[in-house]
């Protein structure tokens, strides 16, 4: 019988990778650092399970080229116009700017500059597969936060291609400036050409493929496509890592891109956990023995480095100070690319047993760290605020609207994106006042010239709350999708004006509690609102009839009816409904003791004939609200009324509450 081979290997490492990735996620950690931790254990520097170390190597390549392929998959145009700042300029600015401080920390150590330069290139990468992961989980990929986050992390995988062409020159090989550029040029004419014949040969080859229905002959084809790809820029003298990339974009462009997504998917985890555990295989725990306090210290300054670099680029592309601080803390990580980039480095000559060695460590470290950085993120940028001088704030910079006179009894909307919008449309046209509070400059600007009022800034500043004319404000409507500045935000208005109806708008219900116990008037959770909407539709495809379908939406709604409208509709400002009406107006009185009215029923009093107003509602003093009252209730002192009526007759009535005057 034949040797197994790599079956025995790939069984324990698979098995202990189960293990370890059910274990970290018990610990709230990303598994990439439960794979690396299994590399770690099964390696020669380890027990030594694995015998055929080349051989999973090999595998863990055919993953770095799956993940290249995915990340290019995923390379939307569209998308990335829309995050173009902080893809080219913010990711240009974090990627630079790391590379620079890390060099000049490193030189300062005595260490030659090539070598410097390489660990700021492997410093500057962070890790797309875990700060998406945890956004994801957390439901922040649509804060501002989440969304500079993204396009920094893909101009950082877009780097990492020309970085692993700078390596052997940066190694002093046989690449000098002349072949260097040769090097860039051959990728360039590989590139046009591969993307020249894929427009012409792959969209006829997809559409063969997909016309079979055959769902492992399209998985096959786009296996050999990518790996086709790889292969022959290998063979032109470029990486598999570029080859693979350039398929992706190729196929990205195709309608077939999201089915090869979703199939490929499942294969680059397999091979991505080989690739990790290959890299924990190379790390020799007595490293940490040998060196714990250098390690210690690198990872912070690795992790301080990457906050202050890229919040600082958020800060300049006119983020506030919590957001810009969320987005560093989110990529203070080294990435899964750094780990590519190392064995190239490695095999350059760049880097030698104990630097490789101190460099798998603060990687390890600084990403099993990030659950944690994200957690703390909003407190730390609460704090940070809290102790910032306002002239530092970007936020607070912001002049109000030119020409605008101020206003009162208006709604402020927070946050001008689908549901701003539409909300600001609806005022418009129904002639409602209205100021925006938004925190992306450019939209600012742009609405600005439209001639909408939108006002840059973050709303939990008080300062731009201010501006806003909070304190006049008659409706605040949260819509943004970040729940700390939303938390912020209710927390600010409140102690600012305590009268304002505060609407937010939120993804989750589990959110719902946190926002009433700030002071919100009323919570929309998308959630269930979603949930309405889709039983609705379903049941009109059955044709069930719409009064039953109004009932069974009545009865889920008043299910959650407490926890969606907290205050009653009663406690609005009723002086403001005044508005609505013209020759009559509504006051609120209190009954005193010994009052004419008191003591018989309102029918016996003739509380109406003998006043000419009426009586709206009446607040118990104990506690009840009695809405629409009819003859028989009973006035008490103590009492507060709402009454109806103009003037004259208002005044009559403020005689019959009143205590009645003896000789």
């Amino acid at each position: 019988m034949s040797e197994p081979g790599l079956l025995p290997d790939l069984l324990i490492l698979f098995a202990l990778s189960v293990v370890a990735a059910l274990a970290f996620h018990r610990l709230r950690l990303p598994p990439i650092v439960g794979f690396l931790i299994t590399g770690v254990i099964s390696g020669p520097y380890g027990f030594g399970l694995i015998r055929n170390i080349t051989d999973v190597e090999s595998l863990a390549e055919i993953g770095v080229v799956l993940l290249l392929f995915t990340v290019g998959l995923e390379f939307s145009l569209q998308h990335l116009a829309r995050l173009r700042r902080f893809l080219f300029i913010g990711g240009a600015l974090q990627v630079g700017v790391t590379i620079a401080v890390t060099a000049a920390l490193a030189h300062l150590l005595a260490v030659a500059w090539p070598v410097a330069i390489f660990l700021g290139m492997l410093v500057a990468l962070s890790s797309t597969a875990i700060t998406l992961r945890l956004y994801g989980e957390r439901g922040e990929l649509d804060t501002p936060f989440g969304k500079a986050a993204l396009g920094i992390l893909i101009f950082q995988d877009l780097c990492v291609v020309p970085m692993m062409l700078l390596t052997p020159a940066l190694a002093g090989g046989a690449r000098n400036p002349t072949s260097l550029v040769r090097t860039l040029l051959e990728a360039a004419l590989f590139i046009a050409a591969t993307i020249v014949a894929a427009r012409l040969v792959v969209p006829r080859i997809l559409h063969l493929v997909a016309a079979t229905r055959r769902r492992e002959v399209f998985l096959l084809t786009i296996v050999l496509f990518c790996l086709g790809t790889a292969w022959a820029s290998a063979r032109v003298g470029l990486s598999l890592a570029l080859g693979a990339f350039i398929a992706g974009i190729v196929i990205a462009d195709s309608e077939y891109s999201q089915q090869a997504l979703s199939d490929v998917v499942p294969l680059r985890e397999v091979f991505n956990s080989l690739f990790f555990i290959s890299i924990g295989m190379l790390f020799d725990i007595r490293t940490v023995g040998r060196s714990p306090v250098l390690i210690l210290c690198a990872i912070a300054t690795v992790i301080a480095v990457k906050v202050v670099v890229t919040g600082g680029a958020s800060l300049a592309l006119g983020q506030s100070l919590r957001p810009a601080l969320a987005t560093g803390l989110g990529l203070a990580q080294i990435g899964e690319f750094s780990f590519v980039l190392s064995a190239a480095g490695m095999s350059a000559g760049l880097l030698d047993e104990r630097l490789d060695q101190l460099f798998l460590a603060v990687a390890v470290g600084t990403m099993a760290l990030t659950p944690a950085l994200i957690d703390v993120a909003p407190r730390a940028g609460a704090w940070l605020e809290r102790r910032t001088p306002n002239r530092w704030r970007p936020s607070q910079a912001s002049a109000p609207i030119p020409g605008d006179a101020p206003v009162g009894d208006h709604v402020i909307i927070v946050g001008f994106g689908f549901n701003g919008r539409n909300l600001a449309r609806v005022l418009r046209d129904v002639g409602i006042a209205y100021r925006v509070i938004d925190s992306n400059a450019t939209t600012a600007r742009q609405e600005r010239r439209q001639g909408e009022p939108v006002l840059y800034g973050d709303a939990s500043s008080a300062e731009i709350l201010h501006h806003a004319g909070v304190e006049r404000a008659r409706v605040l409507v949260i819509a943004i999708s970040d729940i700390a500045a939303t938390r912020a935000t209710v927390a600010n208005v409140r102690r600012l004006n305590p009268n304002v109806h505060v609407i937010v708008r939120t993804r989750y219900m589990r959110e719902i509690g946190s926002l009433v116990k700030l002071g919100s008037g009323e919570v929309v959770p998308e959630e269930f609102e979603t949930a309405i909407e889709v039983f609705t539709r379903v049941l009109r495809r059955y044709l069930v009839p719409r009064d039953v379908i109004e009932r069974e939406v009545r009865s889920v709604r008043s299910q959650y009816d407490d926890m969606f409208r907290p205050l009653p509709d009663i406690g609005v400002r009723v002086e403001d409904l005044s508005r609505f009406l013209t020759d009559v107006t509504l006051v609120v009185m209190r009954v005193e003791p010994g009052a004419p009215a008191t003591g018989e029923p309102l029918s016996d009093v003739r509380f109406r004939e003998r006043s000419g107003a009426t009586i709206v509602a009446i607040q118990r003093d104990g506690g009840g609200l009695v809405v629409s009252p009819s003859g028989d209730e009973v006035l008490h002192p103590g009492d507060t009324i709402l009454a109806m009526g103009r003037t004259d007759q208002l005044e009559r009535a403020a005689t019959l509450l009143r205590q009645r005057v003896t000789a």
